[in-house]
This record gives structure tokens, sequence and C-alpha cells, in this order.
């Protein structure tokens, strides 16, 4: 498996070579040392964009499994403006769901976060803040913040979260450490709807039902308007197409809740 540890591995050995044949026999041009960087680079970065790629730390994407059942999630809530009306189609179509919640968006939402898991949903952390920049905070600033996460849901409904979800799915070194010190579970997914930028709810589902198979786990946002529109005619392809909609973690066979 393609790590962060073994990229750098490579890079160390492939630059030793290079070192070691311009001492020896002086054959190599100084513009190769310049641009040996530039892949691993690319590399980096493609590997903290790409959550299911394990590059920086294992995450959870999907179930290993041959059975057609699959799990919905959403991340950003919770909010008024959406979150209810989803709580009310899943209930209506008893349907079970994930969601990795922002920890500022709680305060005001405590009776909507407790519907959301007397209704029998999982609650995950997104982070407190969900900050453009939350990539770039040290291991012990991102830890602060899903402590927070954890301690405001606990408030609320009296459960510590244990399963963990990158904002904007970007993992790193940092993360890596904040996720191993806290225990948690890190939580992505195989099935990304891009509902954020969706204009309308036919391409929700486009970005969606081709791809749906044994195990998958689909991402969506409770704060958009689109999804809300798209969720019931998600919910009847996936029943169409003779799937079980799981809660993800007994999909994964995970813990929720430390």
């Amino acid at each position: 498996m393609l790590t962060h540890r073994n990229a750098n591995i490579a890079l160390f050995v492939i630059l030793g070579t290079l070192l070691l044949v311009q001492y020896q026999w002086h054959s190599i041009p100084w513009w190769l040392f310049v641009l040996l960087p530039l892949p691993y680079v690319s590399l980096v970065a493609w590997g903290a964009c790409t959550i299911e790629s394990n590059f920086f730390m294992p995450v959870v994407c999907a179930a290993d499994t041959t059975e057609k059942v699959v799990a919905i999630t959403f991340d950003d809530g919770p909010q008024l403006k959406h979150t209810p009306q989803i709580l009310d189609i899943l209930q209506q179509q008893q349907v079970p769901a994930a969601f990795f919640c922002i920890g500022k968006n709680i305060p005001d939402n405590e009776v909507l976060l407790q519907r959301i898991h007397e209704d029998g949903h999982v609650i995950g952390n997104h982070s407190y803040s969900h900050h453009f920049w939350f990539d770039m905070f040290g291991a012990k600033q991102m830890l602060a913040e899903l402590k927070s996460v954890d301690d405001t849901v606990e408030n609320v409904i009296g459960k510590r979260p244990r399963l963990f979800r990158p904002p904007y799915g970007v993992t790193n070194p940092n993360l890596r450490r904040a996720v191993q010190r806290g225990k948690y579970i890190p939580v992505g997914w195989n099935i990304r709807s891009l509902d954020t930028i969706a204009k309308q709810p036919e391409e929700v589902l486009q970005r969606i039902t081709p791809f749906i198979k044994p195990g998958a786990v689909i991402l969506l946002h409770d704060s958009m308007e689109v999804t809300l529109q798209a969720l019931p005619a998600l919910i009847a392809h996936i029943r169409k197409e003779g799937y079980r909609i799981e809660r993800i973690d007994k999909l994964l066979n995970i813990p929720a809740y430390a």
C-alpha cells in the first residue's frame, strides 16, 4: 500500500542513490535534483485530498462485503433550515443514517441533536469549527476541537462520539496524531454526491446511483436544499435495486460511541 511513510522512504532512497552517483561519477545534471521533489509533492497533495487512499492514516470508507447493503451519511449539521425535513423523510421511510455534526452548530440546536439521537441515527464528530484552515492546525489544536465536539454532544445525548470525519475529507500527519491521541475511528466515504455544488436534485442522483455497490458509504449534506429534494428518490432507487440501507456503525462493524 502506498503511504506517506513509504513515499518518504522511496524519496530518500532515490535521493541517496543520486547523490552517490553524483559523488562517484559527477554525471548527474543539477536540475534533476530540483525536479526530483515535484512528483513527491504531487503525491503528498493527492494523498491529503483523497480520503480513501489511506495515505496518511487508515480511514474506513466502505464495507468489505458482497451483501447488497449501503449506508447514508450527512455532514455539516445540525441546521434548522433542512435537518428537520431530512429527519422527517428518514423517519417516514424508516431509514437509519449517520450525521457528522459540526460542534459550533449544536448550541441553540440541542433539541434537534436530541431528535437525531432519539430517531435512531448515529452522531459523529466533524470538528468544532470546520474552519477553512482546519488542515493547517497543529495536532494539539485539532484534538482540542474534536474533544469540544465530544463534550458538546455528551451534554445533550449522554454519549461521546467515536466516529470522526475529517473536514473537507483532507488528512495529514497532524490529523493522524490528533486522531490517534483521541482514539477516534476516522470514517470517509466511497460515493461523493457533490451536493454542495449541485444545482438540481437530478445532478445529485446522477453522482450517486451509477456507483452504488455492496458496502458503499454515501456522502450527503443536511445543509443543502438540493439534498432534501433528492433524498426521497435516492432512497427509492436504492431499494428498487434490492439494497438495504444500514446504519454506518453496523455496516462497518465499528463502535459509534466511546
